[in-house]
């Protein structure tokens, strides 16, 4: 029986067919290490579980791979491990033992891989250029901004105009924004941060602030 599956961009359900049903990819955006899991968090692990047994069952377990990412830096983790006085590195451990305990009390599989953002810092630089020297973003006052002007299908899954979304927007607009829409992708590192360790704080971002335009 095939797999039929919601397509959010078509509003409608359709055949499921992968590129290569001997590779059967999933991708899911995982928590933010910064204090206990809540229900919302424990909503998509539970949702995307079944949907992960579904595809072992469909195309066999050896044929699916399950990516699901841990941010283990942020401002919500640089503040909350400064106010509990103890490095970051070691609380953001400390929380993703408690998440994976928590998950898997719910009868959750784990993923077959589960990248940290730390581990990765480089290769989001990297794309970062990529995406300025190709026009769809920005360098202002040390942040890089996606600009969303560039990519004409933005909001296509929302089917939300960018009219809609500014217009809907609680938080004050950046000053250096050339759009009300745009969005941040990278923003100044203290060296305190494992960002900012890593590649020298706002060091770190000169490369990409003096990127070609």
């Amino acid at each position: 029986m095939p797999l039929t599956l919601y397509n959010t961009l078509t509003r409608r359900k359709e055949p499921f067919e992968p590129i290569d049903p001997k590779r059967v990819g999933l991708y899911v955006c995982g928590p933010t290490v910064y204090d206990h899991a809540h229900i919302g968090n424990a909503r998509a692990v539970v949702a995307f579980d079944v949907l992960y047994r579904v595809l072992r069952h469909q195309y066999g377990v050896d044929h699916v791979r399950y990516v699901r990412n841990i941010t283990d830096v942020e401002d919500k983790i640089i503040a909350a491990a400064r106010e509990n006085g103890e490095p970051i590195d070691a609380m953001t451990g400390r929380t993703t033992a408690i998440f994976h305990e928590d998950m898997a009390a719910l009868g959750n599989l784990p993923p077959d891989v589960e990248p940290r953002a730390t581990q990765y810092i480089p290769q989001m630089l990297a794309m970062i250029e990529r995406l300025i020297a190709s026009g769809h973003a920005y360098a202002a006052e040390g942040h890089v901004l996606f600009r969303v002007a560039s990519y004409p299908k933005y909001g296509a899954l929302s089917r939300r105009s960018r009219v809609d979304m500014i217009a809907g927007a609680r938080v004050e607009v950046a000053p250096y924004k050339e759009d009300p829409g745009d969005f941040v992708l990278w923003k100044p590192s203290p060296r305190s941060s494992p960002a900012g360790t890593a590649h020298g704080g706002a060091a770190g971002l000169a490369g990409i602030s003096n990127a070609p335009r």
